[in-house]
């Protein structure tokens, strides 16, 4: 299993508009749970912000269509907002969105150790 996080510079609204976008393309739908998290609040907080979505996925998923279907959403945003990946100790940063950044993300994705896949 991978897991993933992903934070969206612009607040919870986006990230539900995201989970929604995410959860209705059938690609990244067949492969990987879809829900909004939120972190741990640092010294001097009170509680959790809802501040990133956080994917479970399993067989089949494909880190290219993942990030086809971010860029997709990005696109659809009247500001469109940087896009943050987590996986492990990688971060991936989408804010142009060029063919080169969507190249590099899907392979930075792909590229990463299995260390977040149980066996």
């Amino acid at each position: 299993m991978v897991r993933l996080e992903v934070r969206v510079g612009s607040g919870v609204g986006d990230l539900r508009s995201l989970q929604g976008w995410l959860r209705s393309d059938p690609d990244v739908r067949r492969s990987a749970t879809v829900e909004v998290r939120g972190s741990t609040p640092r010294p001097g907080e009170m509680g959790t912000a809802l501040d990133m979505l956080q994917l479970a996925t399993g067989n089949g998923w494909s880190a290219a269509s993942f990030v086809l279907a971010l860029v997709a959403w990005r696109r659809t945003r009247p500001q469109q907002p940087r896009v943050e990946i987590r996986r492990g100790d990688t971060i991936i940063v989408l804010t142009d969105c060029s063919p080169e950044e969507i190249e590099r993300a899907s392979r930075a994705l792909d590229a990463t150790p299995d260390e977040d896949r149980d066996s």
